[in-house]
């Protein structure tokens, strides 16, 4: 094969491989999105809801006997399952650590959003919850090239779900907030909560509501990552979700579609950074992406200045 194509072929796989990774990225941003754009709180905890995701998913798998490959139907009820799940827990997380600190300084909220991080991964690694060990997790999409082998290039069905579920979710999501009541309420707690709630916007149950839609986005995510994988593991949301926090600054801390631009750019360039030579940078360049995201446009690629309240 001459080197030019070479090239042009090794390009497209990082681009492939990008693509996925940002999927990822981009589906964990949108909950950060979300909770951010309401109640101005940082959930450090929306990364290990990821993780509680990839289990529910397994034990769900396990309950229904799914085989490997398992039918799309088994697979959709397994995914639904999971964000079901995770949706009760982020509002039971909102309720007990959150709620009650609404009025407090936003530094014992964020403290209290680290510490419900490391109760997560903690706790999940007790012997009677998930265990210290890496499970394996059943091949309920098949991981196989679906591309011929001449081709040179590697493409599987769990990439492509990933990419179609996080464009669809999106999609469905920024309808949601663009054109239903609760989406016309997400908005008003947004500007102002207070006047929200004097305009009669029941603004405790669109917290929730919040919180449960970012937590089953995250959930998604955690299944993906895992059948991707083949694995899940009490830490496997830590770095998952540093780095969608990042991917959700980049593109726009507050704004969905900035969330989606963020998570796929992260991908896309973390991955040409490995993909040609430099690997020991994979998780660094995240952070130096950030930083000079904040030196050189604090709100992010899509984020607006929004003055603040004193």
């Amino acid at each position: 094969m001459p080197g030019s194509a070479h090239h042009l072929l090794e390009f497209v796989q990082h681009l492939i491989n990008g693509l996925y990774l940002g999927g990822t990225y981009a589906l964990i941003a949108l909950g950060y999105t979300m909770v951010y754009g309401v109640l101005r709180l940082i959930n450090f905890a929306h990364g290990d809801v990821v993780m509680v995701g990839a289990y529910v998913a397994l034990f769900a798998a396990a309950g229904l006997h799914a085989p490997a490959p398992a039918p799309w139907y088994q697979t959709l009820l397994i995914f639904l399952l999971a964000m079901a799940a995770c949706a009760l827990l982020g509002m039971l997380i909102e309720r007990v650590a959150y709620r009650p600190l609404r009025q407090a300084p936003r530094l014992a909220a964020l403290i209290t959003a680290i510490g419900v991080s490391v109760l997560l991964e903690n706790g999940g690694q007790l012997p009677w919850v998930f265990g210290s060990q890496p499970r394996s997790v059943p091949e309920l999409v098949p991981r196989v090239n679906i591309l011929p082998t001449a081709w040179g290039l590697s493409v599987t069905p769990i990439e492509l779900v990933t990419i179609g579920v996080t464009l669809a979710l999106m999609v469905a999501l920024q309808m949601l907030v663009q054109r239903t009541r609760i989406g016309k309420a997400m908005r008003a707690c947004s500007m102002d909560r207070e006047a929200a709630y004097l305009m009669g916007i029941p603004v405790n149950r669109v917290i929730l509501v919040t919180f449960a839609l970012g937590s089953a986005l995250a959930a998604a995510a955690g299944m993906l990552i895992a059948v991707k994988t083949g694995q899940a593991h009490a830490f496997m949301g830590l770095m998952l979700g540093l780095k969608a926090f990042v991917a959700a600054v980049v593109g726009g801390i507050g704004s969905i579609p900035g969330a989606m631009v963020g998570g796929f750019s992260l991908g896309m360039i973390e991955e040409m950074v490995a993909g040609y030579g430099f690997s020991s940078w994979r998780d660094a360049i995240a952070f130096v992406l950030l930083i000079l995201i904040l030196l050189v446009r604090p709100t992010g690629i899509m984020g607006r200045a929004v003055p603040e309240k004193v």
